[in-house]
């Protein structure tokens, strides 16, 4: 059987909205929202009210011990009106490349420091209305030094083994997206073994062997 030529391929993708106007109604130091007028890709037109976003970092830290263990954060969320669990993670600011912000974040909430950095994910964060995305970096080889939190952050610190971490997403302990992913994706794709990512036995994981 034929494969479909290249040609054909592009033109079987399906087309993106049309952007007819947008309009700048909110402007904060965080975030922006607009109101875009757009015409559907089946010729419908309709209202997009979008909150833009420059981006944000997350920082998957893991140390060498046996078994090795995540750098988690516990913090109060207004959002959420809670204290969550989540990874060491900020927004980027204006001109800073990603890996820089993600450097900067995890030295400023934690105090540790990394010498080896891997960006394993990026993906959109809510994108029906949000078009922030975010990128998970990898650090290992960790030196603990001061936290340099912000004034208006009081961040507490917990080393957890890894299968620790997969317990708590799945009892529902951790109910941060990006952290759930973040954990997910190296319970999935294995430990640093020997300098190298090592493939994991999932049945080893579940009784804290790993």
């Amino acid at each position: 059987m034929a494969k479909p030529s290249a040609s054909s391929q592009k033109k079987s993708r399906p087309s993106k909205a049309r952007l007819l106007s947008s309009r700048t109604v909110y402007r904060g130091p965080v975030f922006w929202v607009t109101t875009d007028q757009v015409e559907e890709p089946g010729g419908v037109r309709a209202r997009r009210d979008l909150i833009h976003h420059t981006g944000s970092v997350v920082v998957l830290a893991v140390d060498n011990s046996r078994p090795p263990r995540i750098l988690l954060e516990r913090q109060y969320r207004h959002a959420a009106n809670d204290y969550l669990w989540e990874l060491p993670a900020g927004r980027i600011d204006p001109g800073e490349k990603e890996l820089e912000a993600a450097k900067r974040e995890l030295l400023e909430e934690s105090g540790y420091t990394a010498s080896h950095w891997r960006r394993i994910l990026k993906f959109y964060a809510s994108p029906g209305f949000v078009a922030e995305t975010m990128s998970v970096f990898l650090a290992t080889g960790l030196r603990k030094g001061t936290a340099q939190p912000e004034d208006d952050e009081v961040i507490y610190l917990r080393l957890v083994p890894l299968s620790t971490a997969v317990h708590m997403v799945t009892a529902g302990t951790i109910r941060d997206a990006k952290t759930i992913s973040s954990v997910l994706w190296l319970h999935c794709h294995g430990i640093f073994g020997k300098g190298k990512l090592a493939r994991v036995d999932s049945r080893k994981m579940s009784k804290g062997r790993a």
